[in-house]
């Protein structure tokens, strides 16, 4: 169904939000980089890098949507609305804060400490509200329309920011005044850990039944085109991870030892337990992408969920690994990571190559 638009330039009818998986997927790879042991060689520079090129990627499709919004009013407002669309708006929410953890992180080398921390605490709002936002049209949506549509891994985008959130929000909290402002931002946190969690659960749930049904209908499990989605789940498994052990990090400079040493064993059991689920999931997925690449799968902006849940699993494998000191996990994070970065150069260039040809931006 075609919708019009107040302008008869195309060039904007389409920037969807689905496009800011992009910045998702570099800013990860910045924020995987500076959170390795900083001895290793090329590694600060390869943070460095890949948050220039967030920055870039950010305001250039926040600058694309504003116009796509301002042009193209009706096309905006039917994606808005669109039950395959609207749950990318997650990936607005995830792409703020993602680049923000990364300012937070690598930009005091090139701002000064107090400008970055000033605009990553600023992305953290923003897209922590965001995403709460997501989090609340998505749920509501779900108990509301519940069994009248095919779950899919997708529906996990607009719940999963406040996991994000959570995860970033450890190191927003050592910034926060000591005393009651940095133990509420802690409590927060784990709030929203604790919701996002939730949701992901009952979506996955929900997906898993989806997909058994699909198979003893003798259909195919997923869309051919949609199992890039399939590495979504990574990413609530790495972000999880992740939050699990940087939040009990944090907690030693806002709690007592002994309320810090409870989080930090929560962490450590919860990483032991989500981490073997996800070593299975990580093998699993990539054999059927693997099977689907032979078989012809054709490039789209899905390709882009091959890198934030990557770049999330090495985050979360490396908060791990710190927690526990076990330099096996360490190992697993780096390798992970240099897994990433061709996966990201093969994406991005595609991604162009799209853009050049017309291909893309295309209907949704």
């Amino acid at each position: 169904m075609k919708y019009m638009t107040t302008t008869t330039s195309p060039t904007f009818a389409h920037i969807t939000p689905n496009w800011f998986a992009a910045a998702m997927g570099t800013g990860i790879v910045s924020v995987a980089a500076a959170s390795l042991e900083p001895e290793i060689e090329g590694l600060k520079l390869v943070s460095e890098i890949f948050w220039v090129l967030a920055v870039l990627v950010l305001c250039a499709l926040i600058g694309a949507f504003a116009t796509h919004w301002s042009q193209h009013r009706c096309q905006a407002l039917a994606y808005l609305h669109s039950p395959a669309m609207f749950p990318f708006y997650g990936a607005v929410a995830m792409a703020l804060l993602t680049v923000g953890s990364a300012t937070g992180i690598t930009g005091p080398d090139f701002l000064g400490h107090d400008v970055a921390i000033t605009v990553s605490l600023t992305l953290w709002i923003l897209g922590t509200a965001l995403g709460l936002v997501t989090y609340v049209v998505m749920m509501i949506r779900l108990v509301r329309d519940a069994g009248m549509a095919t779950a899919m891994p997708f529906w996990l985008m607009p719940v999963v920011p406040p996991m994000v959130s959570a995860t970033t929000g450890a190191a927003v909290s050592i910034h926060m005044p000591e005393g009651a402002p940095r133990i509420a931002v802690l409590i927060f946190c784990y709030i929203l850990f604790a919701l996002a969690l939730t949701a992901a659960i009952g979506i996955l749930i929900a997906v898993a039944r989806q997909f058994a049904r699909n198979r003893s209908a003798g259909i195919d499990v997923i869309p051919f085109n949609a199992i890039p989605s399939l590495w979504i789940p990574l990413g609530v498994i790495g972000q999880s991870i992740a939050a699990s052990n940087l939040l009990a990090a944090a907690s030693r400079h806002a709690l007592s030892t002994e309320h810090a040493d409870t989080l930090h064993e929560f962490g450590i059991a919860y990483g032991t337990v989500v981490g073997i689920i996800g070593v299975i999931a990580f093998v699993t997925v990539t054999t059927v992408t693997i099977h689907a690449l032979r078989r012809g799968l054709d490039f789209s902006l899905g390709w882009w969920s091959f890198t934030f849940p990557i770049g999330a699993c090495a985050v979360g494998a490396n908060a791990f690994g710190v927690a526990t000191g076990s330099t096996l996990i360490l190992g697993i994070a780096l390798a992970l990571l240099t897994v990433l970065i061709p996966i990201w150069a093969t994406v991005a260039v595609r991604t162009v190559r799209s853009i050049r040809s017309g291909a893309l931006p295309a209907a949704a």
